[in-house]
């Protein structure tokens, strides 16, 4: 089964069609979530959430257009409500990452290697604490899920200015966290 037999399936009422879109995308989507909200926790539930959304509304969705970028949004959309919703800015510093970090640099080839990607990957998580939830999801998007500008805009229903304004807004606020933290 591909994607879109899924997606034809789902249509049907055939929820195995949901079971191949949970299994192919879920893994991807909880990243997205947690790189926005900061919390494992929260990003499954945003994440359960949204295919619970997906699977009431796949009636609307155009089979003419692939499943993934449609339904990042959602995910998306429904960290930054959530974060909206909190009214506080969420660290990405979670219970749980420092560990799950620590396994991949343990893959790395030397010592050295693992004691400076741990060290680049704290301060890049320090750095994206700096930005708003906004500005963390349009950094998501674009290095993470690998959406361009275009695609960006054309999922969210802004405009590709506005969307190339975010993104310039977090890389230099980014870069400013990233040169205060390397002169410490």
């Amino acid at each position: 089964m591909d994607e879109q037999e899924a997606v034809r399936r789902l249509k049907k009422g055939d929820s195995g069609g949901l079971e191949y879109l949970v299994l192919a995308h879920q893994v991807r989507a909880i990243r997205a979530a947690y790189l926005i909200t900061g919390d494992r926790g929260l990003a499954e539930e945003v994440v359960q959430e949204a295919f619970l959304r997906a699977y009431r509304s796949i009636g609307t969705f155009d089979t003419n257009r692939p499943f993934e970028p449609w339904f990042m949004r959602s995910v998306v959309n429904a960290s930054l409500r959530l974060l909206k919703r909190a009214k506080r800015e969420v660290a990405l510093e979670a219970p749980g990452a420092e560990q799950a970090f620590h396994r991949m640099a343990a893959e790395l080839d030397s010592p050295h290697a693992q004691m400076e990607a741990v060290e680049t990957e704290r301060e890049v998580r320090k750095a994206l604490e700096d930005l708003s939830p906004r500005q963390r999801a349009v950094i998501v998007q674009r290095y993470f899920l690998g959406m361009s500008e275009a695609e960006m805009a054309s999922e969210s229903g802004t405009s590709a200015g506005t969307i190339k304004w975010l993104l310039n807004a977090a890389r230099q606020r980014l870069r400013g966290a990233l040169a205060e933290r390397s002169d410490e």
